[in-house]
């Protein structure tokens, strides 16, 4: 029997030193979102691009967020509260810090150790050294980073390439829906999706294969898309 109570608790011990298995990485995710990454969630100690929209990388934290994990968003200062909210966010378990500055990178390191998801807008051009010490903190705090912008390594990179608005009749009317165009690029290879949103909120049935077409003119290759964070007249802004 001595022999079975060395084993099993060797056994306990190589569990505790094994990774976390994939269900237990996996970060609640929009379903509507899921094609657009490689795992259909996004992974705990991994780090994603989205580059052309703010609105996008934040739409990825709406069903974290409303689970009941926190959250914090870096360096967006166009960060709206109201839209936010609408597209799922918990603003009470969000945390904001619109201007870092230089310190954006050394606080997301900072958050990382506390917040499941750490959206980053940096304020510049960043190293893969820079970026590696970062993705250790990730994976060392099994927290996910969303990056607006080109970051070195990703898990998976989104690239917004064409918008599309709809809601007005004959010139009347309000701007209600956006439809954008993303290429996601993973392990999986370039996939083109298209995702709808309506009011602010992700809407089912819009997501896009990799053939997936599109009628209308903003782009052949198919379509991804998040309602702006800003009202229409500064849409462009709200998606740079």
């Amino acid at each position: 029997m001595p022999q079975l109570a060395t084993v099993r608790s060797l056994q306990q011990r190589i569990t505790e030193m094994q990774p976390l298995r994939l269900d237990e990485r996996a970060l609640p995710t929009a379903p509507e979102l899921a094609p657009l990454l490689p795992e259909g969630a996004l992974r705990r100690g991994c780090a994603y691009a989205v580059q052309g929209s703010r609105s996008l990388a934040l739409a990825l934290l709406a069903a974290a967020s409303a689970s009941g994990l926190w959250c914090a968003v870096i360096g967006c200062s166009e960060f709206g509260a109201e839209a936010a909210a609408g597209i799922g966010i918990a603003l009470d378990r969000c945390v904001l810090a619109p201007d870092p500055g230089d310190h954006a990178l050394g606080l997301a390191g900072l958050l990382s150790e506390t917040f499941s998801i750490v959206v980053l807008h940096p304020p510049g051009r960043v190293g893969p050294r820079d970026a590696e010490r970062l993705s250790a903190r990730l994976r060392e705090h099994g927290s996910a980073l969303v990056v607006t912008g080109d970051w070195p390594r990703t898990e998976g990179s989104l690239h917004v390439t064409g918008s599309r608005w709809s809601g007005l009749d004959r010139g009347g009317g309000m701007l209600t829906a956006r439809e954008l165009a993303v290429r996601s690029r993973d392990r999986r290879g370039i996939l083109h999706h298209t995702v709808r949103f309506e009011r602010g909120a992700i809407r089912a049935g819009g997501a896009g294969g990799a053939d997936g077409g599109v009628a209308g003119g903003i782009g052949a290759a198919g379509h991804a898309g998040v309602a702006s964070l800003r009202p229409p007249r500064a849409r462009e802004s709200a998606a740079s």
